[in-house]
């Protein structure tokens, strides 16, 4: 009997032993993976920081381009984005360039364009060039409800933003940049969703009427920061 009992005694120990080990193990991965974690966020900040200055980097020269060549443009001075109003660049209700639209953007391209591509922290890190267009609530004759409106205005401001992005890709800047360019450069139409107001909130419609350019970063993902796999 006094074997017996010795034996499982033995056996116990072996098994404190195991889980000892086991939440030792655990521990430890835990600790790599909180060290990982914050490793991992720290690197994200850091990139997220380095890519607010270099679009602001941007925004200046573009904005200080645009000043020299007397180009009517707003630009966002922390993103970069241009807002150009519709009637420097199209007729009421039409998305035809007009020759005073076309020489605003035979001038406004290659200052853009060059800026953004010479500068290569800049371009490597963008994911798309999203040219916007937008109008505003106005009604049209024949269209009786909202929905109808709003369809006619999104078929309105999708064209428009084609006819931008049409021009903008024959234009005469740097060619070495034509096919990052090509690659990167994307049209929306968001008809009245994006309507600017004034300070007493009441829709602005003459800058509520516009074509945006805007600059989409990379997002970053952990797998990306480490550098495992593509």
């Amino acid at each position: 009997m006094a074997m017996i009992k010795k034996k499982h005694i033995q056996s116990d120990d072996y098994g404190n032993i195991f889980w000892v080990t086991m939440s030792d193990l655990m521990l430890g991965l835990a600790i790599i993976f909180i060290t990982l974690f914050v490793l991992a966020m720290t690197g994200f900040n850091q990139k997220s920081v380095q890519q607010q200055k270099l679009k602001m980097d941007v925004a200046k020269k573009i904005e200080s381009e645009l000043k020299k060549n007397n180009i009517n443009a707003e630009v966002d001075r922390m993103t970069g984005d241009l807002k150009i109003p519709s009637s420097a660049l199209f007729e009421v209700n039409s998305f035809v360039l007009k020759p005073e639209g076309k020489a605003f953007l035979a001038k406004l391209t290659p200052i853009y364009v060059n800026t953004i591509f010479s500068n290569k922290k800049l371009s490597d890190n963008i994911e798309s060039i999203i040219i916007q267009g937008h109008t505003d609530s106005q009604g049209f004759g024949g269209l009786k409800t909202v929905n109808q409106q709003f369809i006619y205005n999104m078929d309105l401001s999708s064209k428009r933003a084609n006819s931008v992005a049409a021009y903008m890709l024959e234009a005469k800047y740097n060619p070495q940049y034509n096919s990052g360019f090509r690659k990167m450069i994307s049209c929306e139409g968001r008809s009245f969703n994006d309507l600017i107001k004034d300070k007493n909130g009441n829709e602005d419609k003459v800058k509520s009427r516009r074509v945006e350019i805007k600059l989409k970063v990379r997002d970053w993902s952990i797998k990306q920061f480490f550098g495992w796999g593509s």
